[in-house]
């Protein structure tokens, strides 16, 4: 299925794993990436996710050789797959962080705007190219792009255009860019980070963002189900306690990952 999962301490890794087309993905990789978010965030262990590409690119996008192909009565379309892969990865409750290389275009640019934050080594290039095929970009994926880049995104909607590393960086696509030698020892440093902070802070400030961003503001009861959480949790009391000890804090709070 070219989709890899594996889980170091508490850092998952969902790798695109087939470098020899440069990543894109097929129909039997959108099914399994999906299957693979589920797994990592159903994973105690696992406090935060790495998307990663195989090889020399992050991901050229989606197999244009399956885009239109026939499929058996009843089956998921490409595009029912594509987006189920990438709802899970958008609403996957913990921290994801997009380490990007080389091609990000297309669908791959799309898998990387799902994503939490975006380190990119220089030399990448990124596209959005619905326009070179003649589609629609799928609604979840324009309201993605558009909430990440304003109306910096109609500009790669309309042209399909590749743009350098420098330029999604100035435009906001890319929220840190490094040279190639200097990008895993910043992602082992920001995974430590991430992990070592409380789930339960990352988990409801990442579903009320995105309440903001798509509605303007948190509703009410999803406000007042993270308050019933942050009440029954640990991690409050050792934050409060590690802060007067004069020590790291050990956090604890899993819960929603189980549901």
């Amino acid at each position: 299925m070219t989709i890899r999962v594996s889980v170091d301490g508490p850092v998952g890794t969902i790798t695109l794993d087939r470098a020899a087309k440069r990543n894109a993905v097929t129909y039997d990789m959108w099914v399994a990436l999906g299957a693979a978010c589920h797994q990592v965030a159903h994973d105690p262990a696992v406090r935060v996710v790495l998307l990663r590409g195989d090889g020399a690119h992050f991901c050229a996008g989606a197999d244009i050789t399956e885009l239109l192909a026939e499929r058996p009565q009843g089956t998921p379309s490409f595009m029912d797959v594509n987006m189920a892969a990438e709802h899970a990865l958008a609403a996957l409750p913990k921290p994801v962080v997009a380490v990007v290389q080389g091609d990000c275009i297309g669908g791959g640019a799309a898998l990387a705007i799902d994503c939490d934050i975006r380190i990119a080594t220089e030399g990448s290039r990124f596209g959005i190219t619905p326009s070179k095929l003649g589609i629609v970009y799928p609604p979840a994926s324009l309201e993605r792009a558009v909430r990440l880049l304003g109306p910096a995104a109609k500009r790669l909607l309309y042209t399909g255009d590749l743009i350098e590393a420098a330029e999604a960086y100035r435009i906001g696509l890319v929220d840190e860019l490094l040279p190639t030698d200097e990008v895993e020892a910043r992602v082992a440093q920001l995974c430590t980070t991430l992990s070592e902070r409380s789930l339960l802070t990352q988990a409801g400030t990442k579903q009320m963002v995105a309440a903001v961003l798509a509605h303007g503001s948190v509703p009410a009861e999803l406000a007042e189900s993270w308050a019933r959480e942050v009440a029954a949790a640990p991690d409050p009391q050792e934050g409060v306690n590690a802060f007067v000890e004069r020590r790291a804090p050990r956090f604890t709070w899993t819960e929603r990952t189980q549901e």
